[in-house]
């Protein structure tokens, strides 16, 4: 496997992910009291929302780079030289 398949099946599956689930929480530990009797931690849950359209474009790039970023075994590479 190469790098491009390798890419485009990343990019294919993180997008999927992203549509599927869309977002995420987290919980961030945030400020720490230490009074010698008493010890306060605050915990605060984060949420992270993936849009849509980045999920959909992770799909459609890693299935464009899985489709058309090979050619016969060796990278798609556009050049402007003409012979």
């Amino acid at each position: 496997m190469n790098i491009f398949k390798i890419a485009g099946i990343i990019l294919i599956i993180a997008g999927v992910l992203g549509l599927v689930y869309g977002k995420f929480s987290y919980t961030k530990e945030t400020k720490e009291t230490k009074m010698e009797p008493i010890e306060l931690t605050v915990k605060e849950e984060e949420m992270f929302e993936i849009p849509y359209i980045v999920g959909a474009g992770a799909v459609i790039i890693g299935s464009l780079i899985l489709l058309f970023g090979m050619k016969r075994g060796k990278p798609l590479i556009i050049s402007n030289d003409h012979k």
